[in-house]
């Protein structure tokens, strides 16, 4: 009778390992933003900024190891946007607030609500373009609308990393923390075209340069790691311009051969994101 019934079931079925992995990335990028939270309660802001960088590589991984090994999902990608939104929008923002913003009263908790609100109005603009009809030009991959969520999360901890290498108050001021916040919320929120370096090309004639700046970038992490990572995040802002020319010119060509222009909306990271 038992193997009569499992003629009529069918052999089971169920999940390859290699379907779960870009999730199981995804949820310990999870863990770790909330582990920054916890830090963050606990007055180790430090640590609390290491949860939210490690947050970013495992976001960053997750994405890509989908696509390599063919297993990107719609569930994934759902599921890569509420870590998005915690990592990169409340855990940063919370941070800050305990750090330095929560000496401002009232006004030190609206600009620290401001900063995952933009994180999510970020996301929700990604998840309607999904059913849009025209899909852009392939060019378009190139560029992000504006700043990238793990991206706007580091640069607004700049003013905290700071501190942590100079014995000055200035860098932990409220007023220091909340205009951070208020400028990179609206950079995320933004229409601006910001480089996307995972599909860009390096030309020939300058694969050794840029790999001689890597290293030197490297090198100063290496030896001072939050005036490295901050002067990281400064010459990311620094090539925001150069992004908008370039991606104007790029659209103007694309008109002048009849092609529609839509910038891709946001970036993605797990399991068909990024």
């Amino acid at each position: 009778m038992d193997s009569d019934l499992h003629a009529r079931r069918g052999p089971l079925r169920g999940f390859s390992i290699n379907r779960l992995i870009p999730n199981v990335l995804t949820l310990a990028a999870l863990c770790s933003g909330l582990t920054a939270i916890r830090f963050a309660l606990q007055g180790q802001f430090k640590l609390a900024v290491i949860a939210i960088f490690v947050a970013a590589v495992l976001d960053a991984l997750d994405g890509r190891v989908a696509r390599r090994l063919g297993v990107t999902s719609r569930f994934g990608a759902e599921l890569d946007s509420l870590s998005d939104f915690l990592c990169f929008g409340v855990a940063p923002a919370l941070v800050l607030y305990l750090s330095s913003l929560n000496g401002a009263g009232s006004l030190g908790w609206i600009v620290t609500l401001m900063f995952p609100m933009c994180s999510a109005l970020r996301l929700a603009r990604f998840n309607t373009a999904l059913v849009a009809d025209t899909p852009p030009p392939a060019w378009t991959g190139s560029y992000f609308t504006g700043v990238p969520a793990p991206a706007g999360a580091l640069l607004a901890l700049i003013p905290l990393m700071v501190s942590f290498e100079i014995e000055a108050s200035w860098p932990r001021h409220a007023l220091v923390s909340g205009v951070a916040l208020v400028v990179v919320g609206g950079l995320m929120v933004s229409r601006l075209p910001t480089f996307s370096f995972k599909k860009g090309r390096v030309p020939r004639h300058l694969v050794l340069p840029a790999l001689l700046g890597a290293a030197l970038a490297m090198g100063v992490i290496a030896s001072s790691p939050w005036i490295g990572l901050s002067l990281l995040g400064l010459a990311y802002m620094s090539l925001i311009p150069y992004s908008w020319v370039s991606y104007r010119r790029q659209a103007r060509q694309s008109r002048d051969g009849g092609e529609i222009v839509n910038l891709r909306p946001v970036d993605r990271g797990a399991s068909g994101q990024d």
